[in-house]
């Protein structure tokens, strides 16, 4: 199975991209992650933020393969435990489908992308930057493979 983060926004601070480099390692023989940043779209004065959030769309489409199992992290998702994430991650294992997790921009998802989403997750209430959310889908991952393994990472 092939991990993806689809992800609108591009170059990481310094400290987020060495976190996340963390977990991508810890994660490299359980579950392998790909990153891929996406250009997000013109904003600005006199710019119009729909058609931005539109290309953003599209572009996030055009990184999906056709029999990818999706996940759009969006705000108005389902809001998953550490435990319940473990539970998906048993059961997209067992579906052997490739996954992809979408990150959008500050905007959120076009509807068409949230069209395209088997499933939407939550990460909470909170308003995160979109570069925290990188890293904290990273360490949620991370724990969610040490819940299936019986690892003592987790710790509830």
């Amino acid at each position: 199975m092939r991990v993806r983060i689809i992800a609108v926004g591009e170059r990481m601070p310094a400290w987020v991209a060495e976190g996340f480099a963390e977990y991508r390692k810890r994660l490299s023989h359980e579950l392998p992650l790909e990153l891929i940043e996406l250009k997000p779209g013109t904003r600005g004065k006199g710019r119009d933020d729909a058609k931005a959030m539109l290309d953003e769309g599209a572009a996030i489409l055009a990184a999906l393969t056709r029999d990818t199992h999706v996940v759009a992290l969006d705000g108005r998702g389902k809001p998953w435990s550490s435990e319940e994430l473990a539970g998906q991650l048993a059961t997209w294992r067992m579906a052997g489908r490739d996954l992809a997790f979408l990150i959008g921009g500050p905007d959120g998802h076009a509807p068409a992308v949230l069209e395209r989403a088997d499933q939407r997750w939550s990460l909470g209430p909170l308003t995160l930057p979109h570069m925290l959310v990188r890293l904290v889908l990273a360490e949620q991952l991370y724990r969610a493979t040490t819940i299936v393994a019986g690892h003592p990472y987790h710790r509830a």
